[in-house]
């Protein structure tokens, strides 16, 4: 209401990054946690010009500085300021004045800070809502960072629209707790990144995998039938086969309340491509797990499957009033998928305003007939659904010229080789594609970081193949023959099925251990200097000229 843009920085970001962004937003009032974010904002203080206060909520401040609050003390200062004062800003604010930063990851460069309006995050809101029928005055649960564009959609402006609740997870949510989480709040709606799905569908196998050798066939009978029932439902048959109310009765609605999702009408994943695997999974406990897409510059959502218009792998249709357009499609339908908005006086109402001080990125970004180009390759069956199948700066570009989306083999690799956690293919103006390959391990809870010790999934798979690793440094010292060769021999199913010689993978090695953000290997872009900080977005255009919109 006092018409200040709130930033959001990951709790993981280094020093380094946290100026960053405190820099390129000139950022006057920094919040933090606890004192361990404190003392990162502190090391980079010096370089941070136009910070006027640090404000700290949680925990007492382990020695007192200049212009260092706790909330209670900054809630203090504001007592002194007339209701008039901030009745006369809420009234100049407009529908097309910036709302909210996102800041991107800066896998593709340096950060970008994305203005989105509050015409943007109003219309979104309502659009979602519209085509996915999100329950009126539900419960939403919180546990992902709300410097992502799809927490604060889903955790913080769709429920101020829809009057409905959200509940914030634990800090330790994704170490172990969500599920007790889930539990006591049971949501109406529940989203997740593809890696949360994953490790549901991990806890929910180990635990049928513990079961007697009775309940495991009939957890494996039920989840045919379940599965049967959400292809036919794909296929527009709405019958479902004999004994579908048998299993729901013994084992879906038993899995439901396990998870605390009895109440949930919609499952949703976003921000990055959910395996087939997980899909068919949760589609066998009749858990039809909805993706959506869209992107910081899209205001989130631009297409997402739903109740009625679903397809197993495709992120659906898009949100009524947006439309889509793939560039350049090559032989098979593929080009750079581009969006827009369908309207007669507004043209882009879910289309960012611009980056932050970077007005050639936004020129490039959207062209001069308002196309928002995402850089994500895309194509489109018949019936209208989308489907990403990979990133335009993710091709590989072997030294023979040939253009190879990585994507699809490192997911068909990690099928085909269940005790593969992470494929990274290798090859851009190589001679021939290579693969790095992690196993799939147990991690710290607290850091999060990879430990020696195999998943249990990956000790069966080792078992079942008659090895008796239990660590990643068994099987690399000893170079496992075991694992080693069903490596090999799943490499080459795959190879079986490329398209041509170049799609082939010649040469493939094991790491020895997991990527993660403790190690280096995964994490926002880091930055060891900062940058020059652009003009203050406070109530201005946007970079690129726009028309004001008004209800």
């Amino acid at each position: 209401m006092a018409g200040g843009l709130a930033v959001g920085i990951y709790s993981t970001s280094s020093p380094e990054a946290c100026g960053y962004v405190a820099v390129n937003c000139a950022a006057n009032v920094v919040v933090v946690e606890d004192n361990a974010q404190l003392s990162k904002i502190l090391q980079v203080q010096k370089q941070l010009p136009h910070l006027k206060a640090i404000v700290q909520y949680r925990d007492q401040l382990e020695e007192k500085r200049p212009n260092v609050y706790m909330w209670e003390e900054f809630m203090e200062l504001g007592r002194t300021v007339p209701d008039s004062q901030l009745d006369s800003i809420i009234r100049s604010q407009c529908v097309n004045h910036c709302c909210t930063l996102i800041y991107t990851s800066g896998t593709t460069g340096t950060p970008k800070g994305v203005m989105l309006s509050h015409d943007n995050v109003t219309w979104v809101s309502k659009r979602a809502k519209d085509m996915l029928g999100f329950p009126d005055h539900g419960v939403f649960i919180n546990y992902l960072p709300l410097s992502h564009v799809a927490a604060q959609i889903l955790d913080l402006w769709m429920p101020m629209y829809l009057g409905v609740t959200t509940s914030f997870a634990q800090p330790d949510a994704l170490k172990g707790s969500l599920l007790t989480t889930l539990k006591e709040v049971r949501p109406t709606v529940f989203a997740g990144v593809p890696r949360v799905w994953e490790k549901i569908e991990e806890k929910l196998k180990a635990a049928f995998n513990q079961s007697s050798l009775g309940k495991r066939k009939l957890v494996e009978w039920a989840r045919g039938i379940g599965l049967q029932a959400s292809y036919s439902r794909l296929d527009g048959d709405g019958s479902v086969p004999w004994g579908f109310a048998l299993a729901d009765h013994l084992l879906f609605r038993k899995v439901r309340e396990e998870l605390g999702l009895q109440r949930c009408t919609l499952f949703l994943a976003g921000a990055a491509p959910t395996s087939k695997d997980t899909l068919e999974f949760f589609m066998s406990l009749h858990l039809p797990i909805f993706e959506m897409f869209g992107l910081s510059e899209s205001s989130g959502p631009h297409s997402t499957c739903t109740n009625e218009t679903f397809r197993i792998y495709s992120c659906g249709k898009e949100l009524p009033g947006c439309r889509s357009r793939i560039e350049q499609p090559d032989a098979e339908g593929i080009g750079e998928l581009c969006c827009h908005m369908v309207g007669l006086f507004c043209q882009v109402r879910h289309v960012f305003m611009g980056y932050l001080g970077m007005e050639a990125a936004t020129r490039e970004a959207l062209d001069e007939e308002g196309w928002l180009h995402t850089g994500d390759l895309a194509c489109r069956d018949h019936d209208g659904f989308l489907y990403i199948v990979g990133r335009i700066k993710e091709l590989v570009i072997t030294a023979g010229g040939k253009n190879i989306a990585p994507v699809p083999i490192e997911d068909a690799v990690k099928k085909e080789v269940p005790i593969v956690s992470n494929a990274v293919l290798v090859g851009d103006g190589r001679k021939f594609l290579s693969m790095l390959l992690t196993l799939k391990c147990q991690v710290d809870p607290e850091s999060g970081a990879p430990l020696d010790e195999l998943s249990p999934e990956a000790v069966r798979f080792c078992q079942e193949l008659g090895s008796q690793a239990t660590r990643v440094s068994e099987v690399l010292s000893t170079r496992d023959p075991a694992v080693y060769q069903a490596i090999q021999q799943g490499m080459e199913r795959v190879n079986q099925r490329a398209p041509s010689r170049a799609h082939r993978v010649q040469k493939w090695a094991l790491l020895p251990r997991d990527f993660s953000i403790a190690g280096g290997e995964l994490g926002a872009w880091q930055s060891g200097s900062t940058a020059p900080a652009p003009p203050r977005p406070v109530a201005t255009s946007p970079p690129t000229a726009r028309p004001t919109w008004w209800w």
